[in-house]
């Protein structure tokens, strides 16, 4: 089931842009302090670090993934997950506009 909405939320109002533009997020604080960002990730091919694990959750679009150390690519879609280990990195392919919510764990 893909998350429609956060309730009682903090949002930071500027954006978080990386890769030139080809990835633009905003920062959310739930009332219990859980972060999550919500963004938006245009085509291309990037790859992404991580610090602390993060489920990655589609709320519109496809994409494909590959996590480190992996050679096969997965497709993700809406209402799906996939989790990345902290201090890991995951590579990710995106044909049109792929929304998420990243949580972090």
């Amino acid at each position: 089931m893909t998350t429609e909405s956060l309730d009682n939320v903090r949002v930071a109002t500027r954006a978080n842009v990386y890769f030139d533009g080809k990835c633009v997020s905003h920062s959310v604080t739930l009332a219990d302090g859980t972060r999550k960002s919500v963004g938006v990730i245009l085509p291309s091919e990037l790859t992404f670090k991580t610090g602390a694990p993060e489920i990655m959750e589609c709320a519109g679009g496809f994409c494909e993934y590959r996590l480190a150390g992996s050679a096969d690519w997965v497709t993700s879609g809406p209402g799906q997950k996939f989790g990345v280990p902290g201090d890991s990195s995951f590579d990710i392919r995106v044909r049109e506009a792929y929304h998420y919510i990243c949580h972090f764990g």
